[in-house]
């Protein structure tokens, strides 16, 4: 199979003329015609033949929505490859972004490495085994099975599962041998960006590359650079000039400065790019792009400052788990995840508990979201091996992460686990080599070893710090095991299972509102402490190694769907004006009705009649909180339409309404974009609503519905049970053109159809 056919016309670095730009990638997608077997077989004894065609990013097994007891073992993937003639004479490796977790990796017999870690990404060069006038067969080899090295606790004491496979994307990399090196494997590897002595009227930009010479003669480099803005313009052009010895790289630096920089915050996500290009005699060898953000950044015990503005981070923690495919998201995927973050009215996230994707981090990039980077690590601390594996994913998660302006600091700690001292120290000292600027921040679960302490709201003990203070996670565990409630009138008069956080969005109002105003309570008593930030768990419900049910503490459960907690957090958002019923206006039903808003009245009208025009609830609850809820008492709940409308400056700005569904009679289906078009390897959620004959939702319709998909891969099963009305399909998109075909079926409801085109 000629595979690297696509790359041809991206990587003829050889036939650029004098003196002209390379203006192509030297990093090509390697993700398309791989095979994989689970079977217990050796890299010799490989049957290519019989095994599964796959597409990456991929998982070992497709699991259960609930998963019990997620696989782990050893699974092979291979992949045949003919090397065209244009890239012969370069450097050839593989990029790979993520594998689960021991990895292996042979070309034509002979092995190439091992990669210790299923988190960060690490490189192979194919050079010394590459066949480059036949066939090549690569075998990677992966063991996802507990491991003391690398950690975390063995799956079944796990409050996370891990999955397996090669989940995330694979690069095949092209260099000449005079090229910008890879920012992991090496020491000041690959291209780094920072902004320092920040104004709006001037920016420095620092600028540190990394070029080696591989060839046999010395080289007369000339290494550009350009910025250019979001519009594409060009601001800035500057360059070094050296001569680099056969065999051997150096590290030139060079300072400039912008003028009239566009600052990044989470209002104004500005974005700059550094198009760093390398010539020897005038032929382009190597060109690459680095996206960079300039803001200042200032962390102190009083609080955080950005841009020379004092600001608090709301914010919340996410695990990076779709139901059915585990990891194995789309880059698409996670940029919808982090639209679906910023959507719900944060600013900050936290990447429990190990380091995520690119594509995420690009998305927060883009959106504005600011990010708590963390090395892997949950409740254990192994061994002499395990200390200096920790410290090294320290350092390659700082050297692959730090020209990502939505970086907030560096979890460089072991989640919820005593650190020794030895482990801390070194951890803070590998920050400041890698990071080597003010703006550095480390942070941790041990006050005295980090620059931040982060400190959940179960654990609080320290009223007053002399350091500054994340509330790394709240509204959970303190209701589920500590009764945290018990300052709520009615706490006392709810089951257990009632007053917890952890409630599935089908659970009903009752529970559902109940969640909401945990999260109310504590959100409004960590404004009370020092903390400038604080990050409520979690983003979404996922599934434990530990648990045989899913944990639900999410605002919106696992397929993405969201819980009235979702929109209490939205509703703290000034911009853009909102509100909400949070009801399904059921009779029957509490004659409380609870409306969640950022504006300032709001009147609640029931079949057309005013009920009241009032304020912002004014209780124990909401004495710090931006935009508190509304909370409305009526005589009666009766079958109708409710609708609120929110008012500012004593204009109607908002609008929302809920009617009592009657009878169920059909289905209506949505495809989950949020904002980002389906796309060639995608994954997709199909959701199917029951609805009446006017189409209101039914919420509660636990109805059987069966999907049929053509065109596309049908992840999850044909049947599925609706939850709360609305039953969820996942699908994964084949790498084509292609015209998808989806319908929706169930017992006495008229069915739905719609079709996707992926261009």
């Amino acid at each position: 199979m000629k595979l690297f056919a696509l790359i041809a016309f991206c990587v003829c670095l050889g036939a650029c003329s004098p003196g002209e730009r390379m203006e192509t990638p030297n990093a090509v997608p390697f993700n398309d015609n791989w095979l994989f077997t689970r079977s217990a077989v050796t890299p010799e004894s490989l049957p290519p033949d019989s095994m599964k065609s796959v597409t990456l990013p991929h998982t070992p097994r497709i699991e259960p929505m609930t998963v019990n007891d997620q696989w782990q073992g050893i699974c092979y993937y291979a992949k045949k490859f003919e090397t065209p003639e244009k890239v012969k004479e370069k450097l050839l490796s593989l990029r790979f972004e993520a594998a689960m977790n021991i990895a292996d990796i042979w070309l034509n017999g002979k092995h190439l490495g091992t990669h210790t870690g299923g988190y960060l990404p690490f490189t192979v060069s194919l050079d010394n085994a590459l066949n480059k006038s036949g066939e090549n067969l690569l075998v990677v080899r992966l063991d996802n099975r507990d491991n003391a090295v690398t950690g975390p606790k063995p799956l079944h004491l796990l409050d996370f599962c891990t999955y397996g496979g090669i989940y995330r994307n694979v690069w095949l990399i092209v260099k000449d041998s005079l090229h910008i090196t890879d920012p992991i494997a090496r020491q000041e590897g690959g291209i780094f960006v920072h902004a320092s002595n920040i104004s709006s009227r001037k920016a420095g930009i620092n600028i540190r590359v990394n070029v080696d010479n591989c060839a046999t003669e010395k080289a007369n480099a000339v290494i550009d650079y350009e910025i250019r803005n979001a519009t594409g313009k060009t601001i800035l052009r500057e360059q070094n000039r050296t001569i680099i010895a056969p065999g051997t790289d150096t590290t030139l630096t060079t300072h400039c400065s912008i003028e009239n920089p566009e600052l990044w915050s989470p209002e104004s996500p500005n974005l700059y790019t550094l198009i760093t290009s390398v010539s020897n005699n005038g032929r382009t060898t190597d060109r690459e792009e680095v996206r960079f953000g300039i803001r200042d950044l200032k962390i102190t015990p009083e609080g955080l400052w950005l841009n020379g503005k004092k600001r608090f981070l709301r914010g919340v923690n996410r695990h990076q788990e779709y139901p059915y495919i585990g990891y194995a998201l789309s880059d698409e995927a996670q940029r919808r995840d982090a639209q679906k973050i910023k959507d719900a009215g944060f600013d900050y996230v936290r990447s429990s508990h190990y380091p995520q994707s690119p594509a995420f981090l690009d998305a927060c990039d883009e959106l504005g979201i600011m990010v708590l980077d963390a090395i892997l690590g949950w409740q254990y601390f192994g061994d002499s091996l395990f200390t200096a594996h920790a410290l090294q994913s320290s350092r390659e998660l700082i050297r692959r992460d730090r020209n990502h302006p939505c970086i907030l600091g560096w979890e460089l700690s072991i989640n919820e686990t005593q650190m020794p001292q030895n482990f801390t120290e070194a951890a803070n000292r590998i920050a400041r080599e890698e990071f080597p600027y003010d703006d550095c921040y480390t942070a941790g679960w041990m006050k005295e070893a980090y620059d931040i302490y982060i400190e959940a709201r179960q654990h609080r003990h320290s009223a007053h710090l002399s350091q500054p203070l994340i509330v790394s996670e709240y509204g959970d565990w303190e209701y589920y095991a500590q009764n945290a409630g018990f300052h709520q009138n009615t706490w006392n008069d709810l089951l257990e299972e009632e007053r917890n956080s952890r409630q599935p969005r089908q659970s009903g109002e009752k529970r559902l509102l109940q969640q909401a105003l945990n999260i109310q309570e504590a959100h409004n008593d960590n404004l009370t402490t020092h903390a400038f930030a604080d990050g409520y768990w979690a983003m979404f419900d996922y599934n434990r190694g530990y648990a045989d049910d899913l944990e639900y503490s999410g605002i919106m459960d696992i397929t993405r769907l969201p819980k009235f907690s979702y929109y209490f957090f939205r509703s703290q958002r000034d911009t853009p004006e909102m509100v909400l019923i949070a009801s399904y206006w059921q009779p029957g039903v509490s004659r409380q009705v609870k409306v969640f808003s950022n504006c300032e009245e709001v009147e609640l009208y029931a079949d057309g009649k005013l009920t009241e025009r009032r304020r912002p609830d004014n209780d124990n609850f909401s004495t710090r909180l931006s935009h508190p809820p509304f909370t409305f008492n009526i005589a009666c709940r009766k079958p109708g339409t409710v609708k609120a409308i929110g008012y500012k400056n004593g204009q109607a700005v908002a609008e929302y309404s809920v009617t009592t569904p009657a009878k169920a009679a059909k289905l209506t289906l949505k495809v989950d974009e949020s904002g980002i078009a389906p796309a060639r390897n995608d994954v997709l959620f199909i959701y199917a609503t029951v609805c009446d004959a006017d189409g209101n939702p039914v919420h509660h319709s636990a109805d059987k519905i069966t999907f049929h998909i053509k065109g596309a891969q049908l992840c999850s099963p044909t049947n599925i049970r609706a939850e709360a009305g609305i039953a969820t399909a996942l699908i994964r998109t084949a790498d084509a053109p292609a015209s998808i075909s989806i319908s929706a079926e169930a017992p006495g409801l008229e069915p739905a159809q719609t079709t996707i085109s992926i261009q």
